[in-house]
């Protein structure tokens, strides 16, 4: 990989681990449901009048956008709105690559080996100390919905994988026209019918300001942006090459909250993080075959790394992700 394209990798991860930080701040103005709902919308419509279709079958569509989409944002969103730290929410939904493998393995019959239960059992151990630390001083909920969005960007990234789309970006793109509808019927019902359309009338206002920004950046700079690029490095390389960089995305949302938003995660928590992270590389088999090169091993073939939407990773979005890491988004 050229020194540029490395530089474009890493843009990508800075622009989807910020993505977080947006998340956080439109979610002070616009209720979670809406929000994430908002976020689809702005792209749904000019996807429709200018990109063609991706030419997959429907229930595969269908599938990536209500498990990617819906699921996904629509919990990630509630969960950082009732409490979670949005850094911490970064780490926590990478939960999304072992989630992957398992229902690879029990939907798919797909094989399973050593290395990556080792890798599944380490990021399980990983959350189980972050959820320990966590019950001792807030509830637990915010938690189980971060962990339920991350299963919910499994099921997309199965959905995805059986569609085999041709044009993974145009597929993606394509993705953002199914959220809106069920989005908006939940935010409907959960969050008041006139709630949300409040709360985009006042953004308008003086004070409103910060709210439109946060939507910007979510849906152009944290999908278009990103998911163009990081679409156009998995043309030119391996997934196997480009797929660990997207494990900067929860370093970079940590360290962004902690310095922009005062989010100060405990010991624990990192140490828990840590734990996710490393289970998630090791899973992909991208550590082995890192500590191979460095300690003079010959250097194998690049691991087969399960494409989430084309191939894009976590917070990203359409963050998200290879199904290893992730779009969204991959928030």
């Amino acid at each position: 990989m050229t020194h540029r394209d490395r530089s474009l990798a890493v843009l990508v991860a800075v622009l989807w681990g910020l993505n977080f930080l947006a998340v956080r701040v439109g979610l002070d103005h616009f209720p979670p449901f809406f929000l994430a709902a908002l976020r689809y919308l702005v792209l749904a419509v000019p996807v429709v009048l200018f990109v063609p279709r991706p030419g997959v079958p429907l229930r595969w569509l269908l599938g990536y956008g209500l498990g990617f989409g819906v699921a996904q944002f629509g919990l990630l969103f509630l969960a950082i709105e009732q409490g979670m730290p949005s850094g911490l929410a970064s780490v926590v939904v990478q939960a999304s690559a072992p989630f992957t493998v398992l229902l690879g393995a029990l939907l798919l019959r797909e094989q399973v080996t050593g290395r990556q239960l080792t890798g599944i059992g380490l990021a399980v151990l990983g959350m189980a100390v972050i959820a320990v630390d966590r019950a001792r001083t807030a509830p637990l909920l915010p938690l189980v919905l971060t962990v339920l969005a991350a299963l919910g960007w499994a099921v997309g990234n199965l959905a995805s994988r059986q569609a085999k789309p041709q044009y993974p970006l145009r597929f993606a793109l394509w993705m953002a026209v199914i959220p809106p509808l069920p989005l908006l019927a939940l935010s409907a019902v959960m969050e008041g019918p006139a709630t949300g359309w409040r709360a985009l009338g006042s953004a308008f206002g003086p004070d409103g300001w910060p709210g439109l920004v946060a939507l910007v950046y979510i849906a152009v700079l944290g999908s278009v942006v990103g998911s163009g690029i990081w679409t156009a490095l998995l043309k030119r390389y391996p997934a196997g090459v480009v797929a660990p960089f997207s494990m900067l995305v929860p370093v970079v949302g940590m360290a962004g909250a902690w310095l922009a938003l005062d989010e100060r995660p405990t010991g624990w928590a990192v140490a828990g993080g840590v734990a996710v992270v490393a289970g998630v590389l090791l899973g992909t088999g991208w550590l082995p075959r890192f500590l191979r090169e460095r300690t003079g091993g010959a250097a194998p073939r690049p691991p087969r790394v399960p494409e989430a939407g084309g191939g894009l990773p976590p917070g990203a979005q359409p963050a998200g992700s290879t199904g290893t890491s992730q779009e969204t988004q991959r928030s």
